[in-house]
């Protein structure tokens, strides 16, 4: 009998912003109480797994990518003990949970930085990168994230040197050549695993290796910060060290990684083995995030890079490919495609139609574009750039929507009341429903959430593929979230067809094709296809039996 596919492989990945999805407490940010009251809302969405952005304990100077702590819950968000509540009440429901983990840098509240920093002959001085060198003379030409373009090292006067900080000075990185900070960390990952969490995404995972004498990167690119030219045999190393600590606990615990390197020839190595049957070196990520969709246009030429892409770089290499529109870095991929909502739901169509793995981040589901946020409302450490995108969730159309203060840490969105789960709930064309059937219709159908793909011919400005069912047939379903909610396995291929223009489009060859599911809701769900997609439309359909 086929042993059934790993639970990453067929999921769909839930992104939460913490801070912004559901306040319980009254201080106007979002907690984890909050994320328990509304699991009941993403169990009826469908998702499969949520990941939490961090939560650890963090002056918050990078809203929580500061670790203060491993091994603890920021009082902020609530207490170990609601952790505990927040794992059992996702496992009670099928889902799974996965935390994001820092392992490139700590705060500089961190008691190992306070030791490292306290002399220059402190046990863990060696745990970061120190350079004493003249207070006049930077150790490299290195840059860092945010503020873009300033030197990605920080003098302290204290000890008289240099320590090294990607992206902000009161972020210091570790130092991942010493052994003992590689065996804090995996500590820290048997940590949450011991209670139950089945993965982690990995923060920047690929800053982790660094040639140890940081040497200068070329002058031509010294421009780009360094977190995007970082790129050390080293960190393969680490990753593998990494994926063993995982891959000693039952349940198919996940690594995905976030490489954020500019070229995705070079992200596909972070996988390591994976996919390569009788390859001699072992496994490193299961999943590493595949960024090029989430920064190019609404328009079918680019998609067809898109695709192609991912098919040279992962799917010829047996490696699992990830799709991600918007998350809490850049804009909602609403607001990125011009506001328009027919546009924003036919992205839904795509990106759930695609083969591999998908990742929501929350509210896209209710149709939600960035926020303005106010020169005086600005708390975002890189300038404000990512604040609309982190705007807290809308639960119910009156004022508050749900949030349990009058005033949140920052605004709502626009149409707050109009994008609300409580206004959308009961709304069969709403953008949420339209959500919750395509995840109906994915969970149900092994073309969809296993099956590869097959571009076929269509006019220029449309994009279509063909899912087939998965090789190996149906697995066990009792293991998949789902197979209660929406019954036995639809069997077939799906057909996946996108118009990227503003006016009808020709589809050949498909016009006796059911329709699965519609960005249009004036299309009718079972009927045929025709000859014509819709303007801005996209769609799944069934051939005919």
């Amino acid at each position: 009998m086929t042993e059934p596919a790993p639970w990453w492989r067929s999921a769909i990945v839930y992104q939460i912003y913490p801070r912004s999805f559901r306040d319980t407490s009254g201080n106007g940010v979002g907690d984890l109480r909050g994320i328990i009251d509304g699991l009941g809302h993403l169990e009826t969405l469908g998702v499969d797994a949520i990941w939490l952005s961090p939560v650890f304990p963090s002056p918050m100077v990078d809203h929580g990518y500061d670790v203060s702590d491993y091994c603890d819950i920021d009082p902020l968000f609530g207490t170990l003990a609601d952790f505990d509540e927040l794992v059992e009440a996702v496992h009670q429901r099928s889902l799974r949970i996965i935390l994001d983990w820092v392992p490139n840098h700590t705060s500089d509240a961190h008691p190992w930085f306070i030791e490292s920093r306290s002399s220059r002959d402190n046990p863990k001085r060696n745990w970061y990168h120190w350079r004493n060198d003249n207070p006049g003379e930077l150790p490299n030409n290195w840059t860092r994230a945010f503020p873009a373009g300033e030197p990605a090292w920080a003098w302290d006067p204290g000890s008289e040197a240099w320590y090294l900080n990607q992206f902000s000075p009161e972020q210091p990185d570790l130092n991942w050549s010493n052994p003992e900070v590689r065996s804090a960390m995996a500590d820290s990952l048997r940590f949450w695993l011991d209670r139950g969490v089945d993965g982690f995404r990995m923060d920047v995972i690929h800053l982790i290796g660094k040639d140890p004498a940081l040497p200068d990167v070329p002058a031509e690119l010294a421009a780009l910060p360094a977190v995007v030219l970082v790129d050390e045999p080293a960190a393969h190393e680490y990753l593998r060290e990494i994926r063993a600590v995982l891959d000693g606990y039952h349940g198919d615990r996940v690594a995905i990684g976030e490489v954020y390197l500019l070229d995705s020839a070079q992200i596909a190595t972070y996988y390591g083995s994976n996919g390569h049957p009788g390859s001699d070196t072992a496994p490193e990520l299961h999943l590493a995030f595949n960024f090029p969709a989430m920064f190019g246009p609404w328009d079918a030429e680019a998609w067809r890079t898109n695709l192609a892409g991912a098919d040279q770089h992962f799917a010829s290499k047996g490696l699992q490919t990830t799709w991600v529109l918007s998350n809490h870095d850049n804009p909602r991929h609403r607001t990125r495609f011009g506001g328009d909502e027919a546009v924003a739901r036919a992205a839904a169509v795509l990106l759930l139609g695609l083969p591999g793995t998908p990742f929501l981040y929350a509210g896209e589901e209710l149709g939600l574009e960035d926020a303005d946020v106010p020169s005086e409302a600005i708390v975002d450490p890189s300038g404000g750039r990512r604040d609309g995108c982190r705007a807290p969730i809308p639960w119910t159309a009156e004022a508050g929507h749900g949030w349990a203060s009058a005033r949140t840490w920052l605004p709502f969105p626009p149409g707050s009341n109009v994008h609300s789960v409580a206004a959308q709930g009961d709304d069969p064309r709403s953008m949420l429903a339209l959500y919750r059937h395509l995840l109906a219709v994915r969970s149900a159908s092994d073309a969809l959430r296993l099956g590869h793909h097959e571009v076929v011919q269509a006019d220029d400005q449309v994009l279509a593929w063909v899912r087939p069912v998965a090789d190996g047939g149906q697995q066990d379903r009792a293991q998949q979230h789902g197979a209660q909610q929406h019954g036995s396995t639809q069997v077939g291929d799906v057909l996946v067809a996108v118009n990227f223009t503003a006016g009808p489009a020709g589809l050949d060859d498909r016009a006796g094709w059911t329709v699965l599911a519609s960005s249009n809701p004036s299309r009718a769900i079972g009927g045929t296809i025709g000859d014509q997609l819709m303007e801005n439309e996209a769609l799944w359909a069934a051939p005919p039996r």
